[in-house]
């Protein structure tokens, strides 16, 4: 088989009709858009519009406020952070930071202001970390290690 041999299974495309081509088409002179009127027109925005009634974004009552100044903190686990320790990803006798942790693919994401560690698993040895919160139960079980 060659290059320009390839074609694609029988019927997987369908053709585009094809408009304003004449009355026998059955989509010739309007193209199927009916007769004058906004629709009609070229560049139509009518998302939300309800032809001048009271829209319904408009007329639902606004509840919450969503503050735009929101820091977004990812979560790491004592059980992941466990992990990566013993898996060699991350140095446990040298103090750990955000850095080290978003080397060690714990943290993802680029928006996000900081680091907060939690208590889901547990972690069987003493460390260094600082990062910009954690949990109490956290903070309690790294103490304990």
């Amino acid at each position: 088989m060659k290059l320009n041999e390839l074609r694609d299974n029988p019927g997987s495309r369908l053709k585009s009709k094809r408009l304003g081509r004449g009355i026998g088409s059955g989509k010739g002179k309007t193209s199927g858009k009916g007769v004058k009127g906004q629709k009609a027109r070229e560049g139509v925005s009518l998302n939300g519009f309800e032809g001048g009634q009271l829209p319904i974004y408009r007329r639902l009552p606004k509840r919450g406020f969503k503050n735009p100044f929101r820091k977004e903190y990812a979560p790491v686990n004592l059980g992941a952070l466990a992990r990566a320790i013993e898996s060699g990803r991350i140095d446990g006798s040298q103090p750990i930071d955000e850095d080290a942790l978003r080397r060690a693919g714990l943290v993802r994401g680029g928006k996000v202001a900081g680091v907060r560690l939690l208590a889901q698993g547990e972690i069987g040895r003493a460390v260094t970390i600082s990062v910009s919160g954690a949990s109490a139960a956290a903070v309690a079980a790294v103490q304990a290690a």
